[in-house]
């Protein structure tokens, strides 16, 4: 029985991995569970999965929730804010622990469970985005495995194995297109946050549905593939795949092309990610191609989709570049859920920002360094955006 901690539990990839452990109760157990304020189904889950320790990232709720447990046969160890959970990701005898956290928030509880020597199921990209060049040599020092819980890199990471040493020749990673996929570009100054929620085939949470809108999320894996699996960008390939059957490809050195395909359900990378290197029996519908009739490929619109230059741009760049677009694009997609900014003003802020860290680029940053270029970017995509609305 593998012992497990998830970060984001009232998440999309919280509750999906809690699916897994209900399903397969011999094979798991929760240790620690971390949400940020998500109070009521906290307490459900601390009902049914009896964690050890949990911890609500908004210290003003932990009242609220130690009174809502407080008739349950046992209590947890209960903690709050930013501290409470980094303690909880570095807590007990869990052997792994899932990044669900979104956005730049999950950094640093991703270091402290890797500096604690825990596995890390990694489905927050911007660990890897913003904190590469920190997290990576700690990862080499403390010995433990990073294993991708996305889609994407999940199913790269699946048809790596047994590929040897420098087989690796690129990496083809498949985007859906997102909401507007099939609209013309000169509409996408009209749309609509609504609009830009209505993922044709995933289920996700509002922002990294957005990022699939403007094909952010995927030039962030792009990043985030470099960091993994070591190649340069040049190597590291988009195309788009709307039916989201295949979901990702790698080409060896031969050109030999493999492939992992899989109906679009995200227990899939993660029960791979928890149980590797086994393989689960599941009851899950099992892919049918038949059913599934044809799989369809074409090149990314690259005036539709600006966000996809940008991410290829920065981490060109590197250094903390890539940690001020990550920045910059969570807080801009942040003001366009707002309904603050319209949709194309997300790439305009993005780009301007990125623009002015060129010269303060760090090419070593330290923790510090990216922690501030992080939030010197979300002030200036603030900034930037009251002059856009002053206009």
């Amino acid at each position: 029985m593998k012992a497990i901690t998830i970060l984001g539990s009232t998440g999309s990839i919280g509750t999906q991995t809690l699916e897994i452990v209900a399903q397969y109760p011999e094979q798991f157990r929760v240790v620690g569970l971390a949400t940020g304020s998500n109070v009521a189904m906290l307490v459900e889950q601390i009902a049914q999965f009896r964690p050890a320790i949990v911890a609500l990232r908004q210290k003003e709720k932990l009242a609220e929730l130690r009174s809502a447990i407080a008739s349950l046969d046992y209590q947890p160890l209960v903690l709050a804010g930013e501290e409470g959970i980094a303690e909880v990701a570095s807590y007990g005898d869990a052997e792994i622990v899932v990044t669900g956290i979104v956005g730049c928030a999950g950094l640093l509880p991703t270091i402290a469970a890797i500096t604690a020597g825990k596995d890390i199921a990694l489905a927050n990209k911007e660990t890897l985005i913003a904190g590469g060049p920190v997290v990576l040599p700690l990862i080499e020092k403390h010995g433990i495995k990073l294993l991708p819980a996305d889609s994407e890199h999940s199913a790269i990471f699946q048809c790596l194995q047994g590929v040897p040493t420098c087989g690796l020749r690129r990496i083809i990673l498949t985007a859906s297109g997102g909401a507007f996929r099939d609209l013309p570009v000169e509409k996408l100054a009209s749309v609509t946050v609504q609009d830009a929620l209505k993922h044709p085939n995933w289920s996700m949470g509002r922002k990294i549905t957005v990022d699939s809108a403007t094909l952010m999320n995927k030039g962030l894996e792009v990043i985030e593939a470099h960091y993994l699996f070591g190649l340069d960008y040049e190597h590291i390939d988009i195309v788009i795949h709307p039916q989201s059957i295949i979901h990702s490809l790698i080409e060896v050195q031969d050109t030999s092309v493999l492939a992992q395909l899989g109906w679009p359900d995200m227990r899939l990378p993660l029960l791979y990610a928890l149980s590797w290197p086994e393989r689960i029996y599941t009851d899950w519908e099992p892919l049918d191609l038949v059913k599934v009739a044809n799989l369809t490929f074409k090149e990314p619109d690259h005036h539709k989709y600006r966000c996809m230059n940008l991410a290829y741009a920065a981490g060109k760049a590197g250094g903390s570049m890539p940690a001020v677009l990550n920045a910059a694009n969570e807080q801009a997609v942040a003001l366009f859920l707002e309904e603050k900014i319209k949709f194309l003003d997300i790439p305009r802020l993005i780009e301007s920002v990125c623009d002015r860290h060129q010269r303060d680029n760090s090419l070593t940053p330290s923790l510090e360094d990216i922690l501030s270029a992080d939030q010197w970017a979300r002030e200036e995509v603030l900034r930037s955006s009251q002059l856009l609305t002053s206009v």
